[in-house]
């Protein structure tokens, strides 16, 4: 596992205790470096959404903890938000969030001539997710998607 990799996972690990305790839904941690300077970017949810109030509360929970634990060796900035509308899947747990919901699938070679994929996630497993679009199934595996999303229409 790399740096970044440990960090993000015991960062994780913290998110998800004080989010069990606020009633909300830990989505990531990812550990960044941006413009020079290092950033904790932690993004958390709950059903309806969430605003600067429950940031500012998992912000207040969560920095004493990461202090305690000084895992992090770099100064950096610890920033709490919500996952936005295009929510990125990288845990199980987002997986379960999107089951029935519109995704969008980038795929690193072309399937059919086309990399860019919209449908409704039917299934998931370890190593496939199904999308229906116009009645037609089509099962991508993991390995061959560069980037899945929740979809959103303006």
């Amino acid at each position: 596992m790399s740096r970044k990799e440990v960090i993000e996972e015991k960062a994780w690990e913290l998110l998800c205790s004080v989010c069990d305790a606020q009633g909300l839904i830990s989505v990531d941690a990812e550990y960044a470096k941006v413009g020079g300077e290092y950033n904790l970017l932690i993004y958390i949810d709950k059903e309806g959404g969430v605003g600067i109030d429950e940031c500012e509360a998992c912000s207040r929970a969560l920095d004493p903890l990461l202090d305690e634990k000084d895992f992090i060796k770099d100064a950096y900035t610890l920033i709490v938000s919500s996952p936005g509308l295009g929510r990125q899947l990288r845990r199980p747990r987002d997986y379960a969030f999107a089951m029935g919901k519109e995704l969008e699938i980038h795929t690193y070679r072309a399937v059919n001539g086309e990399k860019e994929f919209y449908g409704i996630m039917t299934a998931y497993d370890d190593d496939t997710v199904t999308i229906t679009s116009d009645g037609t199934d089509t099962v991508f595996k993991r390995a061959e998607i560069s980037n899945i999303r929740l979809a959103f229409d303006f």
